[in-house]
């Protein structure tokens, strides 16, 4: 049933344009996606609910976008050049790699039955060159994540807005790892957009800040819609633990391939500005006016992945019903998160003033929100398509529209219909959509 469940959602995605397989018409390039339509627009909005509620909605957080090409030197410094990579044994017939760690012990490919080579560690930065040639000097990386572009901007922050702490910078963006993935659709992906705070504190409030931040992010998800049957906390071992992190734990989702990690949420206590401050010679340390002392803050890391958010919120809102002799299926996104707010249909096409109070209409909901306008099929084949998108409402303009000047609303989950004047259809969205 759960291999079904995501067959049916990848379907869904390509069929109502969320997620598409990228370079499709070349034969596509393994486990990279292109966001469609409603896909972009979906994780836009998730992307907005988290700086909505990590940066606007605090008054200790600073938003940042650092570049994605850095100095050499900052991945020297973290550890990444040297410890950043994976044993993998490459098949000497067809030249596909494997991690060690899948193969179990086996010495052909898996692939090709050919021989496979000794393990060896490969890299999984993404390496190439800055300016015309090609060479060791010019050697830079796509970032592998996001977190360095902001611990060595610590200083910048501090020199810029003076905070107190504790404080936190926040920052959604790409980055790039060169490691083989299973294939779980979204889930794991060579390139990935990342949503990662990097929250400092003084070292005697860290244990009890990562565990206010564990529950924030842990209820993010269950608000937006997760049902928390399908979220669970999982504490790292001590075996499990970077070699930098005092504690680590892990808010898991249900996938329909099983338990794995959404996002995790670390106190990597002081190595990254104290690293970096000693490979630089820049002070990235704290001094507290309160305490007259300087020190390096801890560091707690909530890092998640938008495209597997996306994807858990997709597989989540993933739902089948029996209506009459039909199967119906539905998206049951939030209203913060579903791509479309509204649909407007005309019910005849071919009434000229029929259309025009539907387009017209559409075009003032656009105003304060993202509506969309259909006229390309029947009014029930129109309604299942936006189920399928997760549209919370459909407007239908009528004949009997041209006379009481009404038109009727129709629910996404319970299906009711309600005739409501058209002036006030806009007023009533709005309450409904954002109460």
């Amino acid at each position: 049933m759960e291999n079904q469940i995501i067959d049916k959602v990848i379907a869904l995605c390509k069929r109502r344009g969320f997620i598409f397989q990228s370079s499709d018409i070349y034969g596509g390039l393994s486990n990279t996606w292109d966001y469609g339509p409603y896909g972009v627009e979906l994780k836009n909005n998730l992307k907005r609910a988290w700086w909505k509620a990590n940066v606007h909605g605090r008054n200790d957080m600073y938003g940042m976008d650092a570049a994605i090409l850095m100095n050499p030197k900052v991945w020297e410094a973290s550890g990444h050049v040297k410890n950043f990579f994976d044993l993998k044994s490459e098949c000497k017939s067809c030249n596909k790699r494997f991690k060690s760690d899948d193969l179990a012990g086996k010495t052909k490919c898996p692939e090709c039955g050919g021989e496979l080579g000794e393990a060896r560690p490969f890299n999984l930065m993404f390496e190439t060159h800055q300016g015309p040639v090609k060479d060791a000097a010019n050697i830079v990386y796509l970032r592998p994540e996001t977190a360095q572009g902001m611990f060595v901007n610590f200083g910048n922050i501090l020199d810029a807005r003076h905070p107190r702490l504790p404080f936190g910078m926040a920052q959604i963006g790409k980055a790039f790892r060169n490691e083989i993935t299973p294939g779980n659709f979204t889930f794991r992906t060579r390139e990935f957009e990342q949503m990662e705070i990097e929250y400092f504190v003084s070292p005697d409030k860290a244990e009890e800040c990562h565990k206010e931040w564990v529950d924030a992010r842990f209820n993010w998800y269950a608000n937006l819609g997760i049902k928390k049957e399908n979220l669970r906390l999982r504490e790292h071992g001590t075996d499990e633990l970077a070699h930098y992190a005092k504690a680590c734990t892990d808010i898991e989702y249900n996938f329909p391939f099983g338990w794995s990690e959404l996002e995790g949420i670390a106190n990597r206590t002081d190595f990254d500005l104290r690293q970096h401050s000693q490979a630089s010679g820049k002070e990235l340390s704290y001094f507290d006016d309160a305490k007259k002392e300087r020190f390096f803050p801890y560091i707690i890391e909530p890092s998640g992945g938008v495209d597997r958010a996306v994807l858990a919120f997709l597989a989540d809102a993933y739902h089948e019903e029996k209506v009459k002799e039909d199967l119906r299926v539905v998206l049951k996104l939030s209203n913060e998160l579903v791509p479309v707010k509204a649909a407007v249909f005309p019910l005849l096409k071919n009434r000229p003033e029929i259309v025009e109070i539907a387009k017209k209409l559409a075009a003032d909901l656009k105003k304060s929100f993202y509506c969309t306008y259909d006229d390309t099929g029947a009014i029930g084949k129109l309604y299942r398509r936006q189920d399928e998108v997760g549209t919370p409402y459909c407007i239908t303009v009528d004949v009997q529209s041209l006379e009481d000047k009404q038109v009727t609303m129709r629910n996404r989950d319970s299906m009711l219909q309600e005739r409501i004047r058209i002036d006030r259809v806009k007023t009533y969205l709005l309450e409904k959509l954002y109460a």
